[in-house]
């Protein structure tokens, strides 16, 4: 493919991820799969320039006098991205071949313009607008070092070694083995980090097929651990998704007591099974109704019940950019309202003397404290359990208790890309006195 026609090809890809609810990375290899003439070097150029522009999307719409087609950002980013000047940028688009057509007279305006005026403060910090406001309440002065690094491109892979099969020491070998370069994570005992160039293949390693290790984010792993997760517990993992946090739990139990996975979607369910069986873990899995029926008979007997509510996934806008400008104010709101039921169903479960933990993947306040306030004002039996309390698991390292005591704000902690170098994290700890 010529350098232009693999921008026509990106700009196809960005109206494609636009149009749909897919991740970026899904679109971007469904492309390659229906264009075999494309060689990896062009698939990767693609990726390359569709991953440039959701990053910085913000800003090039801006430039281009509010468009968001995938042409126009395109053409955007080769001025204030690539730094290419308009003659450079006219020859790219000379409409020859499978090449973009040409400029228009507006197209050759808005790049001319794209220099001048001073950004609007949310279009500066690459943020969607709905999420400044937020992070200036939420981080003071830090907001803007807060927002860089969470749409920062290139984050790392990190791996959570399953302790029941193999050792950190011995995990670490195989990768470097495998020609990978892993480093232990500083707060998680049983993290390795990979970096995320060139994209490692771990699903192929022998160490994973047995069980071995698991594709887990730090930040996933401190909010599991936290839990208080231990042997011989009843733990329930309430909103179980993917399945990682409950591998996660289940390490912490050492194979005693009884974890049960719940959720709401069979096929999530489903796809948990084999991972279980992999890492060589058992527990019952549970199919709740819509309304959270399906764990009446479960109700005041957990040790632990552990909340990963469903929420924006903004604490991964490093990975999926491409969510940041999918993300709606009424999309919030209804998440908020869902996780405050969802909150108020899991703590039928809770014993005396057991444990609450909520927890998201989001880094805005109206899905994390205010859910959580929320909680705290229906629920007076619920006791706010501080952080500090909570640090003690041997899954956690001297660093991770020294770093989180700083973080934690009493019984909630925050984890972000610029303060702990994971992904974005929430999570909050309650015990139920009477």
């Amino acid at each position: 493919m010529t350098p232009a026609a693999r921008l026509a090809a990106a700009a196809s890809v960005l109206d494609s991820i636009a149009q749909g609810r897919q991740p970026a990375e899904a679109v971007l290899k469904a492309w390659g799969q229906q264009n075999r003439y494309a060689g990896s070097k062009d698939r990767r150029a693609v990726a390359d320039r569709a991953y440039k522009v959701l990053r910085a999307r913000g800003r090039l719409s801006w430039a281009m006098g509010g468009r968001e087609d995938g042409r126009a950002l395109v053409i955007a980013s080769l001025s204030l991205i690539d730094g290419l000047p308009l003659e450079d940028i006219e020859a790219l688009h000379s409409g020859e071949g499978y090449g973009p057509r040409p400029l228009s007279k507006q197209e050759r305006s808005r790049l001319t313009a794209a220099g001048e005026g001073e950004l609007p403060g949310w279009v500066a910090s690459g943020l969607p607008e709905l999420a400044v406001e937020d992070f200036k309440a939420t981080f003071g002065e830090r907001w803007g070092e807060e927002a860089r690094a969470l749409m920062a491109p290139r984050a790392p892979i990190d791996l959570r070694v399953n302790g029941a099969v193999a050792g950190v020491e011995e995990v670490e070998a195989e990768l470097r083995e495998a020609g990978l370069t892993p480093e232990r994570t500083p707060f998680s005992a049983f993290g390795l980090r990979l970096p995320s160039e060139p994209p490692p293949n771990i699903q192929a390693l022998e160490g994973f097929r047995a069980g071995c290790f698991e594709i887990q984010d730090e930040g996933s792993q401190i909010v599991s651990w936290l839990a208080g997760a231990a042997p011989g517990l009843t733990v329930v993992d309430y909103c179980a998704g993917g399945g990682g946090k409950t591998l996660a739990l289940a390490q912490a139990m050492a194979g005693e007591g009884r974890l049960v996975a719940c959720d709401v979607a069979q096929k999530r369910l489903d796809n948990i099974r084999p991972r279980l069986a992999r890492a060589g873990v058992e527990a019952e899995l549970r199919l709740l109704g819509q309304n959270g029926g399906g764990a009446e008979d479960l109700n005041g007997q957990a040790d632990l019940v552990f909340v990963d509510a469903p929420c924006s996934g903004s604490g991964t806008w490093r990975r999926r950019p491409e969510d940041a400008w999918r993300l709606t104010p009424e999309e919030v709101e209804r998440l908020h309202a869902l996780q405050v039921r969802i909150l108020q169903q899991a703590a039928l479960l809770v014993k005396p003397g057991g444990r609450l933990v909520y927890v998201t993947c989001s880094m805005l306040s109206r899905e994390n404290e205010a859910s959580t306030a929320a909680f705290e004002a229906a629920h007076p039996s619920f006791r706010p359990v501080p952080v500090a309390d909570a640090l003690a698991s041997p899954c956690l390292t001297d660093a991770a208790r020294e770093r989180l005591t700083a973080l934690a704000d009493g019984h909630r902690l925050r984890l972000s890309p610029a303060a702990a170098h994971t992904d974005g994290f929430f999570a909050a700890l309650f015990e139920r006195t009477e």
